[in-house]
């Protein structure tokens, strides 16, 4: 039997074990999920959609904190080091933590008449949830990878589905319109259970879909919504419900435009299940003042002023807009952007191009990513032109954009680092090794 003694070891193996990076199917996980025995006697809350899932899982994950429940967090991917995609009560599971999962799914595998392969993600996937299964938690929290019908998460039966948003991304597996993703994304969706869309526009599909499961659909407008309490001194807004009305509530910890929607949609989630997981005012109001997630428009202290932001797709891209003309003004704005090949570069482009003066763009440490020369010449493309107020120019790194950014930007000037979670994982590694 396969076996290492090192977390790093086991990544590495399973980063080639598997032929396919993603391989869309439920049948080979599910065989290993039943050798596992694989189950949870509490509740099981999954969170997918386009953008905003890795928010409003952190948004309910510190809520139920705060409210004193025993909680387990899965998301994906992770920036910095692996054990961010698991968390046990608020704390990234150490390597220690979770190799034994790692050997059981392993063991589970080989114990089959016909061993399966599996990929990175639905290895990895399965050793999280045996780790949260093994610990008798209150409550576990699942982001959904790819799409949600045939990603790994979908083999739990969930007790509270969210869909945050729908947005083309990955249309290579899910399909190129709103409709055929959004149809990919209910498939999280369960009978009798609570499906909570927060997409303020959702395609009919996905309300075809549950009714036509006997989900139960809460959408965004109609069964839950937010209301800003506009010109009262500090900043409040309530969410209202089906049952309830949540009055008074601070701004979430996390910024940017999109966060009073993810907030609204884990509230949902939360008054849904509120005979099992009961929370009080004030354990959201502590969750929201509390949770953090970074990545998302995370805008660091300190001048030049630098903000990470995630962000890989044009309606991504549409939100930092909205979020970068929303700071205030600064002379001059440095882009870090690298990419991923498979994206609508020009379609994110389009949205950013007039916050932006100079731009970094950078090669990605993985195949999967867009070559520099592509990025400066979608740039080109899109009418950026070099002179004293605008310029492109290209790195091999991350880090040695953000170098390059730094070295040029005034200090009352701003550096945005968007485009990918490796964009973003390049330059915290960088500062981080500048600390020392």
């Amino acid at each position: 039997m396969t076996s290492f003694s090192t977390l790093d070891a086991w990544l590495t193996h399973l980063e080639s074990a598997h032929p396919v990076g993603i391989d869309m199917g439920l049948a080979r996980i599910n065989q290993v999920r039943e050798a596992l025995q694989l189950s949870f006697d509490c509740p099981v809350i999954t969170v997918g959609g386009t953008n905003g899932k890795g928010s409003t899982c952190a948004i309910l994950e510190s809520i139920l904190l705060r409210a004193g429940y025993s909680v387990g967090c899965h998301t994906s991917p992770h920036l910095m080091a692996f054990n961010e995609r698991a968390r046990l009560n608020g704390q990234n599971a150490t390597d220690a933590e979770l190799l034994p999962h790692f050997h059981a799914v392993e063991k589970a595998r080989k114990s089959l008449p016909a061993p399966v392969s599996l990929t990175y993600f639905e290895f990895t996937t399965l050793a999280i949830m045996h780790l949260f299964a093994s610990r008798g938690l209150d409550a576990v929290i699942f982001e959904v990878g790819l799409g949600g019908r045939l990603d790994a998460v979908n083999i739990l039966d969930t007790d509270c589905a969210i869909i945050t948003s729908i947005d083309i991304d990955h249309t290579d597996y899910l399909g190129d319109t709103r409709e055929k993703i959004a149809f990919e994304k209910a498939g999280i969706f369960r009978a009798g259970k609570p499906a909570i869309c927060a997409d303020p526009v959702p395609p009919q599909t996905l309300i075809d879909h549950a009714e036509k499961i006997g989900a139960d659909l809460w959408l965004f407008g109609r069964d839950f919504r937010y209301e800003g309490q506009a010109g009262s001194e500090r900043q409040q807004w309530s969410y209202v419900g089906r049952t309830m009305r949540r009055s008074a509530l601070a701004y979430p910890a996390l910024r940017g435009a999109n966060q009073l929607i993810n907030t609204s949609a884990a509230l949902a989630g939360l008054e849904a299940l509120r005979d099992r997981l009961p929370v009080s005012a004030q354990d959201i109001r502590l969750g929201l003042a509390n949770v953090e997630l970074p990545g998302r428009f995370q805008v660091l202290p300190g001048l030049p002023a630098v903000v990470l932001d995630v962000g890989h797709n044009p309606h991504a891209a549409a939100v930092l807009a909205q979020n970068l003309g929303n700071m205030g003004y600064f002379p001059y704005t440095y882009a870090v952007f690298g990419s991923m090949r498979d994206k609508d570069i020009a379609g994110i482009l389009q949205h950013l191009k007039g916050e932006i003066d100079h731009w970094c763009v950078t090669d990605l440490p993985t195949p999967r990513g867009a070559p520099a020369a592509d990025l400066e010449a979608a740039l080109r493309e899109a009418g950026v032109t070099d002179g004293p107020d605008s310029s492109v120019q290209r790195f091999e790194s991350p880090a040695e954009a953000f170098q390059d950014a730094l070295k040029r930007v005034p200090d009352n000037g701003r550096i945005v680092v968007f485009g990918s979670f490796y964009t973003v994982a390049g330059v915290m590694a960088y500062r981080k090794s500048q600390q020392h």
